[in-house]
């Protein structure tokens, strides 16, 4: 078993010097060093045009651009490296796995990755300029694997498929539009339908009324539907599957078996979470081991977060922290059964060695 941990970053202020704290906080990090590694293997095919980035950004969620700056003026790097890496936006992004349950009170979400690209930051938000206030946890310092705003609302997001890819934004960075745009679930749904979008995914969005949609995109459509449980395949938008689909339909036929009908939320989390109930996975060397298991519960303004497996999460009162309570914890440990270094904390996160 490996011993692993996440950051807890919080910050109030504007996007500029939230982007500039945490340049600081990475600059000479091992995160950015082994993703500095991982170009040299996996050579970027895309090509970033500035003005393109900056206008659909700006479009969608005007601070994010400003994070990005700060982000640049504390790194010292060129825009355009500063877009490949924390942009979002026509880069390119690797198959993964993860499962949703939503329920009256809830969005249950496993987050299943490789470990070399786990970057360990689980971010608190609270502008002062524009945008809703985030929770959850960060994927390229300015995208949301998952998460929940000061409204009450809720999204994750599931992998599909990386075919035929589209010039638009990559999943953590939708997510993070999301919440820093819209206020509930119907906002999402439309602004899902209006974003351009890199690969297939289906987002799930889950607000504060217990409202929740599967959103299915991909570069060439949207679809939208009603149900409790996501995993890795879509439902409407079947010509748009992978070819293996049998671990995401397992999952997902567990999911609906026994989760279905369940009301606790910590029920679900425990569904989700332990090791042993056929949801939560191991593998890790095929991009689809389960690093978090994050918990949100809108009407109470509360998140829920785990690493690794068999775990009691550790519960964020979001509604406190908005309030002006800080978070006494700095970290969150766990761990998981791989010896696959991770990112943020091992040297040679690398794609040269296994």
């Amino acid at each position: 078993m490996k011993q692993i941990h996440s950051d807890i970053i919080q910050f109030r202020g504007t996007h500029y010097d939230f982007g500039y704290m945490q340049g600081e906080k990475i600059k000479n990090s091992l995160s950015v060093k082994n993703r500095e590694e991982q170009w040299k293997v996996r050579k970027p095919r895309f090509i970033i045009d500035e003005k393109e980035a900056k206008d659909v950004i700006k479009k969608f969620a005007p601070g994010t651009w400003d994070e990005l700056l700060g982000l640049q003026e504390a790194l010292e790097w060129p825009m355009q490296k500063v877009l490949q890496e924390f942009g979002g936006y026509r880069v390119d992004y690797n198959r993964s796995g993860c499962s949703i349950l939503t329920g009256s009170s809830y969005l249950i979400r496993n987050y299943d990755y490789h470990p070399k690209t786990y970057e360990g930051r689980y971010t608190l938000f609270q502008p002062t300029d524009q945008g809703y206030a985030i929770i959850g946890p960060s994927q390229r310092v300015t995208g949301r694997m998952d998460g929940m705003n000061e409204k009450g609302l809720v999204v994750g997001y599931n992998f599909m498929n990386r075919k035929k890819p589209g010039d638009g934004f990559i999943c953590c960075m939708i997510g993070r539009l999301l919440l820093e745009s819209c206020a509930d679930a119907d906002e999402a749904v439309s602004m899902l339908k209006e974003i351009p979008h890199r690969h297939s995914f289906t987002y799930v969005v889950y607000d504060r009324s217990g409202k929740s949609f599967a959103v299915e995109t991909s570069p060439r459509r949207v679809e939208i539907r009603q149900t409790n449980a996501c995993t890795n395949h879509f439902e409407i938008m079947k010509d748009e599957n992978r070819h293996h689909l049998a671990d995401s339909l397992r999952r997902l036929a567990v999911i609906k078996e026994t989760g279905v009908e369940m009301t606790e939320a910590m029920e679900a989390f425990r569904l989700l979470n332990d090791t042993d109930k056929g949801v939560f996975s191991d593998l890790y060397s095929s991009w689809a081991g389960t690093i978090h298991t994050s918990g949100y519960l809108p009407q109470e303004g509360k998140a829920w977060f785990a690493l690794g497996g068999d775990r009691s999460p550790v519960e964020f009162d979001f509604d406190r922290w908005l309030q002006g309570e800080d978070i006494d914890m700095k970290r969150i440990t766990g761990e998981v059964n791989t010896s696959i270094p991770f990112l943020h904390m091992d040297d040679h996160a690398n794609w040269f060695s296994k």
